[in-house]
């Protein structure tokens, strides 16, 4: 008997109200797709005692927080020591998501940006993975991101990439890694299945950002773990690859870059 093939969705949001009520459904779903593991984002901090807490609840759900840029304005600002205090709770494993949103706050950017170096700091910190929202901000990004791992150096994945090729290179020239959202499963993201397919195999990763960005066929529909499944297929055969070797490849980049999730797990 060969083990089942499994796959990890690298960020999600369970504590959303989409979810109430239903997370053990949610979560026997994803196990039944083979995504036996998931990273619940924190947005706002004040939510994080509630993220906290479904991580707590679930043995493969671990979690991560920061400030989403469009919130940076609605909450006292995270200040690095309280980011590198989370780091000390065994399943948390990831600073963010943070970044820059200049489609829908641009206003907000300069707040934004000085949010962003922070998360960089606790980042380099705690030597977990900064995780990362980039919209409309291209440039601004790759220069941050550059001028804040030269400072001191992170490991960083932009979360649901569906930005330039230039961005992309600029991430990966970092060392970073790019994360395979619905979005790239689209029939009409092409462009971007293409940016990639020219990145390294080693630099992947596959989420759903559920609630959000359902695949096909769920398209238009709330998001959950399970259909990180399904971009995961079309992963597969974006890069040319069976998908369970596809699968593999991505638990092994999870593993890598996410190293605490791994580690906890090899104690249990």
């Amino acid at each position: 008997m060969t083990d089942p093939i499994q796959i990890t969705d690298s960020h999600c949001h369970l504590d959303f109200k989409d979810f109430d009520g239903e997370l053990p459904d949610v979560i026997a779903r994803a196990a039944e797709a083979g995504v036996t593991r998931m990273v619940t984002i924190c947005t706002k901090l004040a939510q994080e005692p509630k993220v906290r807490a479904i991580a707590e609840a679930h043995p493969g759900v671990f979690y991560a927080a920061g400030i989403h840029p469009m919130s940076v304005t609605e909450q006292p600002p995270a200040t690095v020591d309280q980011l590198v205090g989370f780091a000390a709770h065994p399943k948390f494993v990831g600073i963010g998501e943070t970044g820059l949103d200049y489609h829908y706050t641009p206003e907000t950017a300069q707040v934004q940006q000085a949010s962003l170096r922070l998360h960089c700091e606790a980042a380099a910190r705690t030597n977990l993975p900064l995780i990362i929202h980039a919209r409309d901000a291209d440039e601004d990004m790759a220069r941050i991101l550059a001028e804040e791992h030269a400072n001191a150096s992170f490991s960083c994945v932009m979360h649901c990439f569906s930005s330039s090729a230039e961005l992309a290179k600029a991430a990966l020239d970092l060392g970073f890694y790019l994360s395979m959202s619905g979005i790239a499963a689209f029939p009409k993201s092409k462009e971007l299945r293409e940016i990639f397919a020219a990145a390294p195999l080693d630099r992947i990763l596959v989420e759903t950002d559920s609630p959000y960005l359902a695949p096909p066929p769920h398209r238009g529909r709330r998001n959950e773990p399970a259909y990180s499944a399904l971009t995961a297929r079309v992963g597969a055969e974006t890069f040319g690859l069976d998908y369970a070797d596809f699968a593999a490849r991505t638990q092994e980049n999870f593993d890598r870059l996410f190293w605490k999730a791994a580690a906890y797990e090899a104690a249990a």
